[in-house]
């Protein structure tokens, strides 16, 4: 069968997921009467609820006698990792760009990965139905972004494609017919190359996606370079360098149909496939038959930018709402994470109790500290730290592109909040539709905590995206949290006069009748510097009866924080402690003798 493979590349919410839908919808992939959900490709339970894409998932569907592989990617930057080892995979990228919005940072970082590899890309505007959309306009932004990134002639002469994936239709015009998808079928048929096949020599594959399943072990993810791939075959692992990992044997061959992986008897040079049976070949690593000595290059991944300590629960609450608490536990599953996830870079501390964890940004490494809540365990996180890098002898920070919609009437209010962060504009026009699009340049630790501070200030009208842009020399202290928190100095379950009273010392975190100890965070002050307060103090009873002196206290609801809003808000003393029923800010310290110790320790150092 003939064969096309291609990979859909977009900003996040920009229709990724959606169109995908629609092209398994439209090529008959399921039956009539079938049950289908929406957005089938986010199959997690993390991607479902946030409705973002989290890992690249291949599909497949038929047309016209030719099966195009689908590979639906992430659009967040925080999980670029994912898409750039992808598009080892593929012979051809879809470009998806929102008709309003337009090229966005995350587009720009994997199309100018993609025009490397020499991909040839065809563009689709997605939601032309907007009514403040500007499709044409668009389309010569992404001409103008392609000549910036050294794009050939070839690449520069790309088909563009105007759609409305909810709507279900595509066409040469923004008001073209609105029937269905075949514009975009025949696109990839006439414009992505088929995959360069080659039968005669021995079985080879590079692995770029790796999962554990609970029957068939590991499960390796790749295109077959050359050769034909059959079950109970042997074959070896090589990695980067060329050294044998293991010898194995194919134990199932899976091939992608529509949206399941269904066991096959052979696969040929160009096909993508999952393979069981090995134990230690990871991503990257090269998949061949014995007699092959030479490793298939591999793409390298951008490194890691942010970093945090994970580290053991050692609350006075601990082990009383988790399962998996030891640092034994948590070591294994932080390095089973980091087999897959080859951005994700893991180091052990010198006593083994804490584990330094670097990634790509906030959102990837919350995704991780969820996902290992509702797995079961418990631990304490510490606030993220930049990944600093030593370039010619000086100390060099990443530095961040910035890209920002909001209204116009709350530019200068952000403008003046990124400013004080060390940040620098490259760029300020109108974005249509009353909206101001501003381009900054800010060093990555500035952005951190900034995000729930933005929705704040542009009463949650605005848009940020981010990507890493490059390192730069160190640019000095920068501004930190301006109030102080309220720290519980005692240990039981809140009283609700108390929390009353506290009130007016700033807004609190807790309700009533909630477990606190000695150290943990109850609420933010409303002036500079911590304060301890007593969230259990009862009311003073007396015998004397009098009118008003009975009356039900009324509280205010407390401020809930997720997950992420409380890794961005916790300061270098504090920390976060997850465990699969609660997740409470503390200080690092619990014991305040400790901590005013440790404070004048560090005012004596700094």
């Amino acid at each position: 069968m003939n064969l096309r493979n291609i990979a859909i590349i977009a900003h996040v919410d920009h229709g990724k997921t959606t169109l995908v839908d629609v092209l398994l919808k439209q090529s008959g992939t399921f039956r009539e009467n079938e049950k289908v959900s929406e957005r089938a490709m986010d199959s997690g339970e993390l991607e479902r609820e946030r409705g973002i894409t989290i890992t690249a998932k291949p599909t497949s569907v038929e047309w016209k006698g030719t099966r195009i592989n689908i590979v639906d990617t992430p659009g967040h930057a925080d999980f670029g990792g994912e898409v750039e080892r992808i598009l080892s995979m593929v012979d051809g990228v879809l470009l998806l760009v929102d008709a309003a919005e337009g090229a966005m940072p995350q587009t720009k970082f994997v199309t100018g990965k993609a025009l490397k590899l020499g991909l040839k890309p065809i563009v689709v505007v997605n939601k032309v139905d907007k009514p403040e959309q500007r499709a044409f306009e668009v389309q010569d932004e992404i001409f103008d972004l392609f000549s910036a990134m050294d794009a050939t002639e070839e690449q520069l002469d790309f088909p563009t494609i105007f759609a409305s994936a909810k709507n279900g239709w595509a066409a040469l015009e923004p008001d073209g017919p609105q029937d269905n998808m075949d514009v975009i079928f025949d696109a990839i048929l006439d414009h992505v190359p088929a995959p360069k096949v080659n039968l005669e020599a021995p079985f080879s594959m590079l692995v770029t996606t790796l999962e554990s399943d609970p029957f068939l072990g590991r499960i390796l993810t790749g295109r077959i370079e050359t050769g034909v791939a059959k079950p109970n075959m042997t074959i070896k692992a090589l990695n980067r360098e060329g050294e044998v990992i293991e010898t194995g044997r194919i134990s199932k061959l899976l091939g992608f149909r529509g949206l399941d992986r269904v066991p096959v008897n052979e696969a040929g040079s160009g096909e993508l496939v999952a393979v069981a049976g090995l134990v230690k070949a990871t991503v990257a690593d090269t998949l061949c038959d014995p007699q092959v000595a030479d490793p298939i290059s591999s793409q390298p991944v951008d490194p890691p930018t942010l970093s945090m300590m994970f580290a053991v629960n050692d609350s006075p609450l601990a082990g009383t709402e988790g399962t998996k608490v030891t640092s034994r536990m948590i070591r294994d599953r932080l390095f089973a994470e980091a087999e897959g996830n080859v951005a994700l870079r893991i180091t052990e501390s010198e006593n083994n109790e804490a584990f330094d964890v670097a990634g790509r940004g906030e959102l990837q490494l919350g995704v991780l500290i969820e996902q290992m809540r509702r797995e079961g365990f418990e631990l304490t996180v510490s606030r993220p730290r930049v990944v600093m890098q030593e370039i010619d002898g000086k100390r060099h920070e990443p530095l961040e592109e910035v890209t920002v919609d909001v209204d116009e009437e709350y530019a200068g209010i952000v403008v003046e909040a990124i400013s004080l962060r060390k940040g620098q504009m490259k760029e300020m026009r109108q974005a249509g539709a009353g909206k101001t699009r501003m381009v900054f340049h800010v060093p990555a630790r500035g952005m951190i905590g900034y995000l729930g501070e933005f929705l704040t200030e542009t009463r949650g009208t605005g848009i940020m995206a981010r990507t890493f842009h490059s390192y730069v020399p160190y640019a000095g202290p920068l501004p930190g949290r301006r109030n102080g928190v309220l720290i519980s100095n005692c240990a039981g379950a809140t009283v609700p006069y108390a929390l009353f009273n506290l009130e007016g010392r700033g807004p609190l975190f807790v309700g009533a009748q909630v477990k606190v100890y000695e150290g943990m965070i109850i609420g933010e002050h409303s002036r500079p510097g911590d304060l301890e307060v007593n969230p259990l103090k009862g009311k003073q009873l007396t015998n004397v009866r009098a009118s008003g002196t009975d009356e039900a206290v009324r509280l205010t609801p407390p401020r809930r924080m997720s997950l992420e809003q409380m890794i961005s808000y916790i300061q270098d003393d504090e920390q976060v402690e997850v465990t699969p029923k609660n997740v409470r800010m503390r200080k690092r310290h619990l014991d305040p003798n400790v901590r005013k110790r440790e404070s004048r320790k560090a005012e004596a150092e700094g």
